[in-house]
């Protein structure tokens, strides 16, 4: 995309680019000094890739300016549209400027540009609602999207778009204009969240999530119609997963299988442990057993020290 750049010491410049392609949408990283770019109205006419870039901006700041409008950024979103003229300047303390840039084309993008062309170049703050759940999603995406195969990818780059248009829906005061995979993307996140922070709770329950939330149980069952388990199933699964990390920790050694168990939630030991021995083949005492010897014989071997053979003197 056609721009100018300039620097204070283009000498000293230096940057770093992390780029993951997502079937509609792109996500790239970037760590770079401070630099000043500006995109004339000569540059669009040059080139155009005809996309909303929604940046997040993660360390130092930007000073940027489209369509009469202008804002510093830090910690937050900021969205821009390659076909208008605009000009940006990295700002930082310490030298290092550092963004989540995410480039959306204006022809996959769900929402009317009358309501998005108010949010150009305008601050939105990334520790709340919808924005929140865009910006965690995008640091675990780019963490671990590398990983993924080119299907799930696509699939990845899908739920990406929704989050965002959601995001810049609720924004633009337009949510009815998100698309419904958007708004269900969006709830789905929330209950996620829930669910892993109330797992200690013996109540809850599709239920008590479906109540929590505002929803009838059948739309929750909906929500995850598509999602590897179950409402009941997820539950049941990370406190699981909870309980067999604490059954190994060391820490922990000391504290019955059924005070572990009652801590994540499960109010019944016969009930714990036949979970888990469907879950993983073995009971809770044979597994921390298990881990419990082979940290030993770990440690047994760390500590063996070979002596080196003898040479016979002449």
């Amino acid at each position: 995309m056609p721009v100018t750049l300039s620097t204070k010491h283009a000498t000293d410049f230096a940057a770093e680019i992390s780029d993951l392609a997502l079937g509609p949408v792109r996500v790239s990283r970037f760590d770079f000094t401070p630099v000043w770019s500006r995109r004339t109205a000569a540059h669009v006419r040059r080139g155009d890739p005809e996309q909303y870039q929604l940046a997040w901006v993660t360390a130092g700041a930007f000073r940027i300016s489209q369509c009469g409008k202008e804002s510093v950024v830090s910690k937050d979103l900021v969205l821009t549209n390659t076909s208008r003229p605009m000009e940006n300047c990295g700002v930082s303390d310490d030298g290092r400027v550092q963004a989540v840039v995410l480039q959306i084309p204006r022809a996959a993008m769900p929402l009317r540009s009358g309501r998005l062309d108010r949010l150009l170049a305008q601050r939105i703050p990334a520790g709340r609602g919808t924005a929140a759940v865009l910006t965690d999603f995008l640091s675990t995406l780019l963490d671990h999207g590398p990983q993924c195969g080119p299907e799930e990818l696509h699939r990845m780059g899908t739920i990406t778009l929704d989050l965002a248009a959601a995001c810049l829906a609720q924004q633009a005061g337009a949510m009815t204009e998100a698309p419904a995979e958007a708004r269900a993307q969006m709830m789905l996140q929330r209950i996620t969240a829930f669910i892993e922070h109330n797992l200690s709770d013996p109540d809850l329950t599709p239920q008590a999530v479906a109540d929590r939330h505002n929803i009838s149980l059948r739309t929750l069952y909906g929500l995850f119609r598509e999602q590897p388990f179950t409402v009941a199933a997820s539950i049941r699964r990370r406190r699981l997963e909870r309980c067999r990390a604490d059954l190994t920790n060391r820490d922990l050694s000391s504290q019955p299988v059924q005070a572990i168990a009652a801590r994540w939630g499960f109010s019944s030991a016969s009930a714990f442990t036949r979970a888990f021995r469907d879950a993983y083949g073995i009971t809770p005492t044979e597994h921390r057993t298990n881990e419990i010897h082979r940290d030993a014989g770990n440690v047994e071997k760390s500590c063996t020290v070979r002596t080196p053979p003898r040479v016979a003197q002449p």
